[in-house]
């Protein structure tokens, strides 16, 4: 077992939104991705969503209210709820799922 470097693997990822797996615990995969400009409207139907903020500013857009994210913030989208994660400016975040969540869940129009 090693220490992940979250910087090193972050300069890796050039797309925004898609998460590169760092680790795996009790069943999970700890990722690290970059957010810029809006995700798609989606929902998971059968996990919550969890978003931690390394750097920058991630707003999770919901039907009924935003809440917006800085770095050392996080927040989870209970599952079923509609959201959208929106970043003005390049954000880094963790996020944590089981494996195979696909990572837009129901895409919404």
């Amino acid at each position: 077992m090693n220490s992940v470097n979250l910087s090193a693997v972050l300069s890796t990822v050039s797309e925004p939104w898609q998460p590169a797996t760092v680790a795996r615990f009790n069943g999970n995969e700890v990722m690290v991705a970059k957010a810029m400009g809006s995700y798609a409207w989606h929902r998971h139907e059968d996990t919550d969503d969890f978003f931690l903020v390394l750097k920058g500013n991630i707003t999770i857009e919901m039907r009924d209210r935003s809440v917006r994210l800085g770095a050392g913030e996080m927040f989870v989208v209970p599952r079923g709820v509609e959201h959208r994660p929106v970043a003005t400016e390049e954000a880094h975040f963790i996020l944590i799922e089981p494996p195979g969540t696909a990572k837009d869940g129901t895409t919404l129009v």
